[in-house]
């Protein structure tokens, strides 16, 4: 089972540049986190995006879109920022046969104490087992795309 990773940037990838005291979209980690956990599954990584979520425009979640109707693939994580991971799950909606499950981090993958590879690893588990249609795996749960909501003041995800 082929699952394939679509990296749009976000937190998850963010490194932090000392002399600017400033974070900054970097290299995407899907590729580190998946090799450390020594995983037993076929994967591919597509980096599409390089952007904080809150710079996505509507063109760039079009071209999202357009990628995973066209690509082979069945099952898909896309990492992502979460400040708009809600309106990207929103874009995606309606995409026939395919499971695509968004997921992305509230700290950065680079960091000692982050929720990425946890957040990575429920985002596998959901694209390996969920029916077709859209989901984001944040906060140690799996929501429906259209039923779910950051609580910046929690600083979590939450079904709606």
């Amino acid at each position: 089972m082929l699952i394939r990773f679509i990296t749009t940037g976000g937190t998850i990838d963010k490194i932090y540049f000392d002399a600017l005291s400033q974070f900054e979209v970097g290299e995407s980690q899907v590729q580190h986190i998946l090799s450390e956990a020594l995983v037993a599954f076929d994967y591919s990584i597509e980096p599409l995006l390089q952007k904080d979520s809150l710079e996505l425009t509507a063109e760039d979640r079009a071209a999202i879109r357009r990628f995973i109707e066209s690509d082979s693939a069945r099952r898909f994580v896309v990492t992502h920022g979460t400040d708009t991971m809600v309106e990207t799950a929103e874009a995606l909606a309606g995409i026939d046969g395919k499971t695509i499950v968004l997921t992305g981090a509230l700290s950065p993958a680079r960091f000692r104490t982050t929720d990425a590879v946890f957040n990575v690893g429920m985002a596998v588990a959901a694209a390996q087992t969920a029916p077709p249609g859209v989901y984001i795996a944040m906060s140690g749960r799996v929501f429906a795309g259209d039923a779910v909501q950051k609580n910046r003041e929690a600083n979590r995800f939450e079904a709606v």
